[in-house]
């Protein structure tokens, strides 16, 4: 039995994943798809307290509180970001990463500086002192490449804005060997790397395992089956 945990991306949540976490449980694996802090079901606690090296607490703790260790961490999209970190804080617990259509930075980089396009994706507001990022309404499910109208439906009904300053905090790694000899995976969506700058392009491309699926952003929606059976490949 292997242990995976499933990192969302910007303006996501863990129930992104409720479909690829059904496959790997059927398989008899354990799977955690924690929710970062102020966003899905816990964007009640959005605060300008939240940022880049709060999210890596959010998994860290998970870790720690679940006594985790041999993990396959994944992440999607900004949860790469996460996982890198995660990865610097804990590397003898994690036995490998897992890049789904998602940044690789290195030590000082942020996801602003990997992604610059980012910071230019719709239009910005500030609630509560957070200035916020990926509003509903601005960022549509098309974005993300659902096409399906059901899928659609329920994403647009699910995603949230993101806090900005997790997109411009720069990635802080105390042992960046000790993360880099992790073993990692890259499954990315050819559509997506296309319009990424060419050094992200080349990160996401130069992994050993370097796995593409022909699909949109959201890959664990619209190619649960493929994610799933490539991660289950890993075991």
């Amino acid at each position: 039995m292997a242990t995976y945990v499933l990192i969302h991306g910007g303006a996501h949540g863990g129930w992104c994943w409720r479909r690829v976490a059904r496959i790997l449980r059927a398989a008899a694996h354990e799977v955690y798809t924690p929710t970062l802090t102020g966003l899905g079901e816990r964007s009640h606690l959005l605060g300008p307290h939240v940022d880049l090296d709060l999210h890596i607490a959010d998994i860290v703790n998970v870790f720690n509180y679940e006594d985790l260790s041999d993990v396959i961490l994944a992440g999607h999209s900004y949860g790469g970001m996460v996982i890198t970190g995660v990865a610097d804080r804990l590397p003898d617990r994690v036995a490998q990463l897992v890049f789904l259509d998602a940044l690789q930075p290195r030590n000082g980089e942020a996801m602003a500086d990997l992604a610059p396009a980012i910071l230019g994706v719709g239009r910005r507001r500030t609630a509560d002192g957070v200035e916020l990022t990926l509003l509903p309404g601005e960022r549509k499910p098309s974005d993300f490449g659902i096409t399906d109208p059901q899928d659609a439906a329920w994403l647009a009904g699910k995603l949230a804005p993101h806090p900005l300053a997790c997109f411009t905090q720069p990635l802080q790694l105390c042992n960046e060997a000790a993360v880099f000899k992790i073993p990692r995976t890259s499954i990315y969506c050819p559509v997506t790397v296309a319009h990424w700058p060419p050094e992200m392009a080349a990160r996401t491309k130069a992994p050993e395992r370097a796995w593409q699926i022909d699909t949109g952003h959201d890959l664990m929606v619209t190619q649960p089956e493929a994610v799933a059976q490539m991660l289950l490949s890993l075991t």
